[in-house]
């Protein structure tokens, strides 16, 4: 994903978040430069978990993945091989800022405990190291050896071209194809590919998101080298006052008898900067084609989860992992050695809600590892490094629901009973906002799109976020938060509740 420089499109957004709103012959004799892609070249080794510098500084996840220092944005390459999470996100491995644009890389067997390994890829000739994925050719259609790992990704220099590289050691290392660009392209939009295999038609396919030209461009391969354009898909959404945005990270996946085409846009989402939306549709293995249905669809209603994408190879399951950030104030967040994170892994499904199919995501199961028992809770909660807060209240009223720390800071959530919908509150009570001046909202607000006299809302409270979700994933709002410490008591006005909680230990702690 390219960072934007687009501070002259926000006043405008501003304004509206106020409402409250080729060829087929392969030749691998040239794949190997000694000179750029020697994959026994010293790479920056991360920060020991263990050591005094590490992991808990103030406002550092527990429960989230974050490397030990620096920059951080788009996860990339997700990918499952062997039992392990593959981990490939957006990387500046010589400082806290955005730029040196790399592949950082961590591994995890549960999704919950991440190990932060060397990082992967670095700049070459042909520019920073964008966003992309990684697929397993388990057939060897590239001739880089079976079950190979090929890292599809962005070459960016002024322009964006599309190059690969692979990996015969579980992602231990890489080396670049040496005819890279795989799709050469003359200007500075057209990026973030990625890659599936396409039973159907028999072929690999690519997802490439066109920036400010916006819209997806499909290309198909037998072998991942040597790519054949096949369709662009575009929808125009000015009609919802969404002129000026530009379309990124794109990702198409099967959920039941559907295709899903999730999406970032930057300005555009739902409130100000950064979205998360989505189509849906069916794929016949050269066009994408939406069902029609009032686009944009959200699929997440805060406004910290960008380029969020699923990992490859991983059977009927789909799971995602967004950037925890949005680059209206991202370089500003008070975090340090690090800076940003990514949401907590969940996991995607579809069902059917007044008579539209809706993508629901909720947390992966694997959360259960790291959490304790559930205990009614109704004032103080056992938040030493993060929880799980589990919300029921009736529909027939209206609720407040209010998370508060000893330092008398507080992050407060109203539940509309008669449209069915929340509001979370951003501000000066919640903590440091003064950071940057689109941090603090009035109001963000979200559907909740459930039946029934009752709602069921989990909140998965860290140091620095909170992640709000119904019970069944129709609904889902994820903020960045600043207090002086955790959350850690809850009161509930309004309508009949019930409140339970457990403790989530934190990740880096053995």
């Amino acid at each position: 994903m390219k960072r934007i420089s687009s501070l002259f499109h926000m006043a405008a957004v501003v304004l509206t978040a106020t409402i409250v709103g080729c060829s087929e012959n392969n030749d691998y004799s040239q794949q190997y430069n000694p000179l750029i892609d020697n994959p026994k070249e010293p790479a920056e080794e991360p920060v020991d978990p263990e050591s005094p510098s590490g992991y808990d500084e103030k406002y550092r996840p527990q429960i989230h993945y974050t490397p030990a220092k620096n920059w951080v944005n788009d996860p990339n390459g997700l990918v499952y091989a062997d039992g392990v999470y593959h981990l490939f996100y957006q990387y500046n491995p010589k400082g806290n800022d955005w730029g040196n644009m790399s592949w950082g890389h961590a591994t995890s067997t549960d999704l919950m405990h991440w190990e932060e390994q060397p990082v992967a890829l670095t700049r070459d000739e042909l520019g920073d190291i964008f966003s992309g994925s990684c697929v397993i050719d388990k057939n060897n259609t590239a001739g880089f050896g079976a079950n190979a790992m090929v890292a599809a990704y962005t070459s960016a220099d002024g322009k964006q071209q599309q190059s690969i590289a692979y990996s015969t050691d579980g992602g231990k290392t890489f080396t670049r194809f040496a005819n890279n660009p795989v799709i050469p392209n003359d200007d500075d939009n057209l990026r973030d590919p990625k890659v599936f295999w396409h039973e159907g038609s028999q072929q690999w396919i690519m997802a490439l998101a066109k920036g400010w030209k916006k819209g997806v461009d499909f290309y198909g391969s037998k072998n991942l080298t040597n790519w054949t354009f096949l369709s662009n898909f575009f929808v125009d959404m000015s009609s919802s006052g969404r002129r000026d945005l530009q379309w990124e990270c794109p990702d198409l996946i099967q959920l039941g008898d559907k295709w899903v085409l999730l999406l970032s846009v930057n300005p555009g989402g739902p409130w100000i900067g950064d979205g998360l939306m989505y189509f849906v549709g069916q794929f016949d293995g050269t066009k994408f084609t939406a069902d029609a249905l009032d686009y944009p669809l959200w699929l997440d209603y805060g406004m910290d989860n960008y380029a969020a994408v699923t990992w490859s190879n991983t059977g009927d399951r789909r799971i995602m992992i967004g950037w925890m950030n949005n680059w209206s104030y991202s370089g500003n967040v008070p975090c340090s050695p690090w800076r940003s994170a990514f949401t907590l892994p969940r996991e995607l499904g579809i069902t059917m809600y007044d008579g539209k199919p809706l993508v629901t995501s909720t947390v992966v199961k694997e959360i259960d590892n790291i959490a304790g028992e559930w205990k009614e809770v109704n004032g103080a909660i056992d938040a030493k490094d993060a929880y799980q807060l589990r919300v029921t209240v009736n529909l027939d009223k209206n609720s407040t629901i209010t998370l508060k720390n000893d330092m008398g800071e507080y992050y407060t959530v109203d539940v509309k009973a008669s449209v069915r919908e929340i509001f979370a509150h951003r501000n000066a009570h919640t903590g440091k906002v003064d950071f940057n001046g689109n941090f603090s909202l009035p109001s963000m607000r979200a559907p909740l799109k459930v039946t029934g006299d009752k709602v069921v809302l989990d909140f998965f409270v860290d140091q620095s976020s909170v992640e709000i979700f119904t019970q069944q994933g129709t609904m889902a709002m994820t903020n960045l938060v600043f207090p002086s410490s955790i959350y850690n008591s809850v009161e509930v006005e309004g309508a009949d509740f019930k409140c339970e909680a457990r403790s989530l230990k934190s990740i880096w702690r053995k």
